[in-house]
């Protein structure tokens, strides 16, 4: 299965960084080997790690291609602080939409009772909801969401092109989230798999799709974009008025939407079944991003103008 040569980046006992999820972790190097592809259960040739997390229990050790390894230096260390800052901004970001979104959902809820209840009452009910949503929290599904190895790599990129070259995406893009969802939509009608699959099956993937736009659209201005690009999104709302972003905007948005979807899940009311299933289908979706990533994702972002330059830092 596997064979040791002198073109691994890394050796035994080597101190990493690792990409786990959307973010970098300290880890050490346990073996490191090359594998040809011959062994069914290991498939992808080429040089692998079987690494330990710093810190982490050792049922977390496992095998990642290089792709997910970093040198560990200061440069590298300096990526791995501004992905943690990024993921805490966008957190922070999620809890004060969806805080608000629960108050508005409590105050209709409130108004529209017919019958008048006793301010002792009213505060009761209130804390008996807030208790709610913490229990709900606590109980929240463990969603991870299966990213492919060169989209983290796509995702890193992305990252640099904007935040560190100062770089922006070109817009609007083609094709769009729109555009890309319903390519992907003809192309499970059209698989040699179809005969697996049902008019229900169909149903749901339109289900998806469908909310999936609807999330990107509301989540874009909000959690979506560094802030390097929000003058870009102020210009787009400008020239586009009332257009869906999702038929604005690309790929390179859209992956990032896969990242916090773990998160967006966690805050929905689904049980286990509709969150097994809805992870499935999303799964399915980045395998399809995957697999065409060359025609979805840009090769090359454009130069900012120095007046975008001056008029970006006010937003």
């Amino acid at each position: 299965m596997a064979e040791r040569n002198g073109s691994l980046l890394f050796k035994a006992n080597e101190r990493i960084l690792c990409f786990h999820g959307p973010l970098l972790y300290e880890a050490k190097v346990i073996k490191a080997e090359m594998w040809d592809g011959s062994d069914p259960e290991a498939p992808d040739p080429g040089p692998h790690y079987f690494v330990h997390y710093k810190g982490w229990k050792q049922t977390w050790d496992e095998w990642v291609d290089e792709s997910r390894a970093l040198k560990f230096n200061e440069e590298n260390l300096a990526k791995q602080k501004v992905l943690r800052q990024a993921a805490l901004q966008a957190s922070k970001k999620k809890t004060i939409i969806l805080a608000s979104k629960h108050t508005v959902k409590a105050d209709s809820e409130n108004e529209s009772q017919q019958q008048p209840r006793s301010r002792k009452r009213a505060r009761e009910s209130s804390v008996e909801k807030a208790q709610e949503r913490e229990e709900g929290s606590s109980k929240a599904p463990d969603v991870k969401m299966p990213i492919p190895n060169a989209l983290k790599s796509q995702l890193v990129d992305d990252w640099e092109r904007i935040t560190k070259d100062k770089l922006l995406v070109p817009l609007p893009r083609k094709p769009t989230v729109a555009e890309m969802l319903a390519s992907y939509q003809e192309f499970r009608r059209t698989s040699k798999d179809k005969r697996k699959t049902g008019k229900r099956d169909d149903e749901i993937v339109d289900e998806v799709i469908d909310g999936l736009k609807v999330y990107f659209d509301k989540a874009l201005g909000n959690i979506l974009l560094y802030r390097f690009e929000r003058y870009q999104f102020k210009q787009i709302c400008e020239q586009y008025p009332g257009k869906p972003l999702s038929e604005i905007y690309g790929c390179e948005h859209l992956l990032r939407l896969f990242v916090q979807m773990p998160n967006l899940i966690a805050h929905t009311n689904m049980d286990d079944d509709a969150v097994q299933l809805l992870r499935e289908h999303l799964g399915e979706i980045l395998k399809y991003m995957h697999r065409f990533m060359k025609t979805l994702f840009a090769e090359e972002y454009e130069n900012a103008s120095p007046s975008y330059m001056a008029l970006s830092k006010g937003v």
